[in-house]
């Protein structure tokens, strides 16, 4: 079998490759590496947890329960001149208060629904 030089000049070529993969792998590692210490010395600067002296406490009726009431929009007050948002009385927000049913609105059966169709739907 004749010796050629072309396979040299393919494993050469091969062989920059692995060395260049090689450098690409040192890199990452040593950025991973670089990565962690920062972490570690920016987690090192940062309060500690909290003890459990300084945990949020219950209050001392117990735990806060929800309340449910309909709310009912107020009146926007009449004047002469166009209330901005910043001189309204919720800041732009629109005010409620509660309101004196305590029972949530139905619709009765028969009549238009959520989507006003009136008709009888998927029954």
């Amino acid at each position: 079998m004749p010796m050629t030089t072309a396979w040299m000049d393919v494993a050469a070529g091969r062989g920059a490759l692995g060395i260049g993969l090689i450098v690409a792998g040192v890199v990452v590692v040593a950025m991973l590496i670089g990565a962690f210490w920062l972490g570690a010395r920016i987690r090192r600067r940062e309060l500690p947890p909290p003890t459990p002296e300084e945990q949020p406490q219950l209050p001392e009726d117990g735990p806060v329960r929800e309340v449910l009431e309909n709310r009912e929009p107020d009146e926007v007050p009449r004047s002469d001149h166009r209330l901005t948002p910043h001189e309204s009385p919720a800041f732009g927000n629109s005010p409620t208060r509660t309101g004196p049913d305590k029972e949530r609105p139905r619709w009765t059966e028969g009549s238009s629904g959520s989507f006003g169709s009136g008709g009888p739907g998927g029954r």
